[in-house]
């Protein structure tokens, strides 16, 4: 009957500038499709330079490079009898464009550009692309010689138009444009302004049957279910059939994209690809058939909304498809946020790691939740590569062969890989407590690091030696009558040994042990510190990479409580039962006096929920305190919000600059203080805020004049306020 079609979503790991990996894993994929029955084969956003290239987009080697993987792909026999749809920027007109290249049978059918532009968050494309603004307007993109002496075409469409083969319609969008509802495009006579829908609203209304969406959409813990949301409701309006392909992976930057592609029909998801997964590629297939695109629109109001049409001499479907079997709706298996800081962040430090040509990792491990998640992580990473060598995934172990440098190693279990690939050291002090020691060595135990005792007061009294021979003065702690000065030096100096320490181990540790290479240091801030600065800049903060950089102390918190179920590493009880500390004043009585909480002046969990106010609801101190009185009414006074927000936005203003010089850290959560490119803001502030604070102390003064009238008016006797 020709009426069923079996198309083909792919999640790629593609690395930024690996030309020929990716073109290795664009042509497997392709491969893999056809071998499934495909017949038109979808590939992430920018697959063949890859997502992340930054400025180097700018270069016009990316461009040159990029074609000439694209005549590979059109000489290959691979590619033959099936429509390719892959991502790459064009520069037409001398305008850089972010581009999908459509083509079957070594002949290109259409040049897509993108039309609406991620720019904002991790994203900067209008740094390096233009949006196509023609809506439903095709020109003619003349091709470079390289490509002409393979297709024989002198020139292609390109524009925002639309496939019409021989038994459907299919139409692109990419990315963000699935994301936003609409914008403007300029006037076309001078005087009036067209308002652009998504794509798929207006290829819908013109009878597109097939919409294909190309992503390189990074993961957020709890971001999952939006994307599902915007694919269902975006078939559920008016029908379709709807190919997701998202890259996957660590592409040489903070973020981590987390696959999840899908095929969905009419509302329902009846294809699901992996979110986490260490596969350099995933083809998910589904077969469908295009009368229930039909049926389901019969009923419909459509006012038409003609889009530009390529005629395409091939059929999805075949002759006699009557006794092939279609994809039914499944339930979409989503992870919860625990799962989500043991599997993305793992899979981040793996691509990291195998790309980076290091032989492991070295974690300061100090007892405390931060650095015990950071290596919690590390062990899952473990597990991942342990599962995925006896599934037979001959790739990990190679890669997992050259990092430890051993071409006949087959890891048996992820304890044992664990001591191969990680060296853990507690770095203690004459402020260390045995309880924290013990807690490192414990937890070291049960992942089977390889773990350090290192004692750092010989390097700290060396580093005070050489201040008092300048000086002639040694500076006291606190406790034993130094001023404040001397007690956040004394602190500063021992966390700044530890970093120097863990950069010397992380060289040195395998040349003592008669093995290669060198190690990657792992940091272990949260979101919480970073947002605050809440640790000394140039300490253990500082290293090559951060797991946990992006995750807050809260949900920290619940991932070790999920690591004793999961991984049965009962150690953390411990960790979690103790309260946050850094051990770096004086001990009292042999017992820690200093937490973390009471430095900050406030608890963790006060701090996400600042955090999230400051980013995510762009909060400035006013605006925040207004929120907060109402949030922490049944807590705290206004007086008290007041100081709150106060000696938040001053512990804030006072180390932003610290942020400059923060370690590379996994994103994971929307209010991420990331100075890179993530939070842009000042590192210099005023951090008196005399203008905001006043009016915060107004709006308090006034709420307690309102507080004491009604308090006043409710203690009157009724009749006393009675008019006759």
């Amino acid at each position: 009957m020709g009426r069923k079609v079996t198309v083909a979503a792919c999640s790629l790991n593609q690395w930024a500038l690996d030309f020929e990996g990716n073109s290795e894993r664009i042509l497997r994929s392709i491969e893999i499709a056809k071998v499934h029955g495909a017949k038109y084969r979808l590939g992430p956003e920018l697959e063949i330079c890859g997502y992340g290239c930054g400025d180097h987009f700018f270069e016009s080697d990316t461009l040159l490079h990029s074609f000439q993987v694209l005549r590979n792909l059109l000489e290959s026999p691979i590619t033959q009898d099936i429509i390719c749809d892959v991502g790459m920027p064009i520069m037409h007109h001398n305008t850089r464009y972010n581009c999908r290249v459509l083509f079957l049978n070594r002949k290109i059918l259409l040049i897509r550009p993108k039309m609406i532009m991620a720019n904002s968050g991790n994203y900067r494309e209008l740094r390096w692309f233009s949006p196509w603004n023609q809506l439903r307007q095709v020109e003619e993109y003349f091709l470079p010689r390289m490509i002409q002496e393979i297709t024989g075409q002198d020139s292609v469409p390109f524009g925002f138009c639309v496939l019409s083969t021989k038994d459907t319609c299919i139409g692109s969008e990419i990315c963000a444009e699935l994301w936003n509802p609409s914008r403007f495009l300029p006037p076309d006579d001078s005087t009036v302004f067209s308002v652009f829908l998504s794509p798929h609203i207006q290829m819908g209304l013109d009878g597109v049957e097939i919409f294909t969406n190309s992503s390189a959409s990074h993961h957020e813990l709890r971001k999952a279910d939006q994307r599902i949301n915007l694919i269902k409701s975006a078939t559920t309006k008016s029908g379709g059939i709807y190919l997701y392909a998202n890259q996957r992976g660590c592409d040489g930057d903070r973020v981590y994209y987390d696959g999840c592609s899908m095929v969905a029909i009419n509302g329902d998801i009846v294809a699901q690809g992996a979110q986490f997964s260490l596969n350099d590629l995933e083809v998910t297939t589904a077969t469908l058939d295009l009368e229930d695109v039909r049926s389901y629109r019969g009923e419909l109001y459509h006012e038409p909304r003609l889009c530009h049409r390529i005629k395409v001499d091939f059929s999805l479907s075949s002759g006699d498809d009557v006794y092939l079997p279609t994809q039914q709706p499944i339930k979409w298996h989503f992870h919860t946020p625990e799962e989500e800081i043991s599997l993305g962040p793992a899979c981040w430090l793996w691509d990291y790691l195998r790309r980076s040509g290091q032989a492991g990792f070295l974690l300061p491990l100090s007892g405390g939740v931060d650095s015990s998640s950071t290596a919690c992580i590390v062990h899952s990473m473990c597990v991942l590569l342990c599962q995925a060598v006896e599934d037979g995934n001959s790739s990990v172990l190679e890669d997992v062969r050259r990092v430890v440098g051993d071409d006949s190693y087959l890891p048996q279990q992820p304890k044992e890989l664990c001591g191969r690939i990680f060296t853990t050291c507690y770095m203690g002090s004459e402020n260390s407590s045995e309880d924290t020691c013990s807690r490192a060595r414990d937890l070291a135990r049960q992942i089977g690091s390889t773990h350090m005792n290192i004692n750092i007061d010989m390097a700290v009294k060396g580093i005070l030696g050489i201040f008092s021979v300048v000086t002639g003065r040694w500076p006291q702690f606190r406790v034993n009558g130094g001023s404040l000065r001397e007690n956040l030096a004394l602190q500063n100096v021992q966390a700044r040994v530890r970093m120097v320490l863990a950069y010397l181990f992380a060289q040195l540790s395998l040349w003592a042990r008669g093995k290669p290479g060198g190690l990657l240091v792992l940091g272990s801030s949260n979101v919480d510190e970073s947002l605050t600065g809440y640790f000394t800049k140039y300490d253990c903060s500082s290293a090559d990479i951060n797991p946990i950089g992006g995750i807050s102390k809260t949900d920290l918190k619940s991932f070790l409580l999920y690591c004793i179920e999961k991984f049965q590493l009962t150690a953390l009880r411990h960790i979690l039962a103790a309260p946050p500390t850094a051990e770096l004043e004086p001990l009292t009585d042999g017992q820690v006096s200093q937490t973390d909480e009471a430095d900050m002046g406030m608890t963790y969990s006060e701090l996400s929920v600042i955090g999230r106010l400051r980013k995510i609801s762009k909060c400035g101190p006013f605006s925040m305190f207004c929120k907060l009185i109402h949030m922490w009414k049944d807590a705290l006074s206004p007086t008290e919000v007041a100081q709150k927000v106060k000696h938040f936005f001053r512990m804030y203003s006072v180390n932003r600059h610290k942020m400059t010089t923060v370690t590379p850290s996994y994103h994971a959560d929307s209010y991420s203080p990331d100075d890179n490119r993530y939070d842009i803001r000042p590192f210099l502030y005023n951090t008196r805020w005399t203008w905001q604070f006043r009016c915060i102390d107004k709006q308090v003064a006034t709420g307690s004049i309102i507080l004491k009238t009604e308090q006043h008016l409710a203690t009157r006797s009724p009749l006393g306020n009675h008019r006759g």
